[in-house]
C-alpha cells in the first residue's frame, strides 16, 4: 500500500524527563509537530530543535515526516508498509501516532537513505 509522507522543515530532539515533571515552558507553544507523553516512568517530549527543553536525556539529530491522514483506527498495515523496508534497509526509526495521523523520525545522517528506500518501496514524498 503506497503512502504519501512530507517531510518537516524542522530538526528535531526526542527529550527524556522525570515522570513528575512539569512540561518545560516553550514547548508547548512550538509551531508545528510537538508530542508530549506521560507515563509512571517518563515524561517523553518530540520537538523542534529551537525550542528543545533542558533534560538528562536528550537526542537530537531527528527529521520527521508526516503521513497523509486522517487513517481510521480500523486500517491496519499503515506503519508496516512503512517500517518493513526501513527496517530491512537497517535504518531506525521513532514513531509518533496521533488521533489522525503518524509520524516518523529518522536520524538527519539517515535521511538521505531512507527518503531513497520509502521511495524504492513505492512510497510518495510530498513537496
Amino acid at each position: 500500500m503506497p503512502m504519501r509522507l512530507s517531510l518537516l522543515p524542522q530538526d528535531y530532539v526526542i527529550a527524556r524527563l522525570p515522570a513528575d515533571a512539569p512540561v518545560p515552558a516553550g514547548v508547548l507553544e512550538a509551531s508545528g509537530f510537538v508530542s508530549v507523553a506521560r507515563t509512571a516512568d517518563e515524561l517523553s517530549i518530540v520537538c523542534p530543535q529551537a525550542v528543545a527543553p533542558p533534560a538528562p536525556k536528550l537526542d537530537g539529530g531527528w527529521r520527521t515526516l508526516k503521513l497523509h491522514g486522517p487513517f481510521a483506527f480500523d486500517e491496519v498495515g499503515i506503519l508496516a508498509a512503512l517500517l518493513a523496508p526501513l527496517a530491512q534497509a537497517r535504518i531506525g526509526i521513532f514513531a509518533v501516532s496521533t488521533f489522525d495521523t503518524d509520524y516518523l523520525l529518522v536520524k538527519a545522517t539517515d535521511l538521505p537513505r531512507a527518503l531513497a528506500t520509502l521511495r524504492a518501496a513505492g512510497h510518495v514524498l510530498a513537496d
